[in-house]
């Protein structure tokens, strides 16, 4: 099988089935009192200043006895929001500040009892990364571009995050494979220099041992 030369027919081909968005849909059930053992938390990775947009749609209004809040952060220590009490649709964008995985949380506090038996929100959570967080619809009406020009600078810059990731990916892999060398290195020669110990520490008692029977004139 011939290859082609040129990797961008590769790219649009995994560009072209990539999905839009990540959807999840789930409920969360009410409780008293505040922990973050009840918060259900959503995980994805994302790379440093890069666009994502978190849309949530949750069932309910607000007034109905329970709270639903949102709280966005990632691995390494940084706040992208924290909204409290969100009913119906709320879209949240930010940019990231380190190449990490962040999680988004939503927590259901319920604030008044005896309304409804084990009381419930119903979420859908729709998370865009990258390309798919542009609102490509306003940048055609703004520049003025036919929907085939949107489409092919949609999937061009599809293709530039394709070919980050990889540089992203093959810079983590030789990172890492030099530190196994390194770490190979110093073990290496940590066994050279514990065998040199024991060989000299053998001599050592070798050559006080023949001394010692001699002095007591055992040989």
């Amino acid at each position: 099988m011939i290859l082609p030369r040129s990797p961008l027919p590769f790219f649009l081909s995994i560009a072209a089935l990539l999905p839009l968005s990540t959807s999840l849909k789930f409920d969360l059930q009410a409780h008293t009192g505040y922990s973050n053992k009840y918060e259900r938390c959503i995980r994805n990775f994302v790379s440093k200043d890069t666009l994502v947009l978190v849309t949530a749609i949750v069932s309910g209004q607000k007034g109905d006895g329970q709270m639903v809040n949102m709280h966005i952060k990632d691995a390494v220590g940084n706040e992208y929001g924290r909204p409290k009490d969100i009913a119906g649709e709320t879209r949240m964008a930010f940019t990231s500040h380190a190449d990490a995985a962040f999680d988004v949380c939503f927590e259901n506090q319920l604030i008044s009892t005896g309304i409804t038996m084990n009381p419930t929100r119903h979420i859908e959570l729709d998370i865009d990364i990258g390309a798919d967080a542009r609102d490509w619809s306003a940048i055609q009406a703004q520049e003025k571009l036919k929907p085939v020009e949107t489409e092919l600078r949609r999937v061009e810059e599809l293709v530039q995050e394709i070919v980050a990731e990889m540089e992203y990916l093959r810079t983590r892999e030789q990172k890492l494979r030099d530190t196994n060398e390194s770490t190979n290195e110093r073990v290496k020669w940590f066994a050279y220099g514990t065998m040199g110990m024991l060989v000299g520490l053998g001599a050592w008692q070798v050559v006080y041992l023949r001394a010692y029977f001699r002095s007591k004139h055992l040989i």
